[in-house]
């Protein structure tokens, strides 16, 4: 990784509405490897109707920040932005 750099990763999870169709539940930003939070969200998948595991690399000394990279997905989670 550069110096100044930094990359956060998020679990989100997913529960379904009366219509059948995926809504946003949760998020946390976890410190964990991208491992670690992928048997997270697995766990929580346990839960809900679906699940996302999503990276993003950011420089904050230039305010730049990456586009989110999702790096595991498990059950319905709609479209993601």
């Amino acid at each position: 990784m550069v110096p100044g750099t930094f990359s956060s990763i998020s679990i989100f999870a997913y529960d379904l509405n009366e219509h059948g169709d995926p809504i946003r539940t949760w998020e946390t930003v976890v410190g964990e490897t991208e491992a670690e939070a992928i048997a997270e969200a697995k766990d929580a998948a346990t839960h809900h109707a679906g699940v996302l595991v999503v990276r993003r690399d950011g420089r904050p000394s230039v305010g730049a920040e990456g586009d989110p990279e999702i790096i595991f997905r498990l059950g319905k989670t709609g479209d993601f932005d």
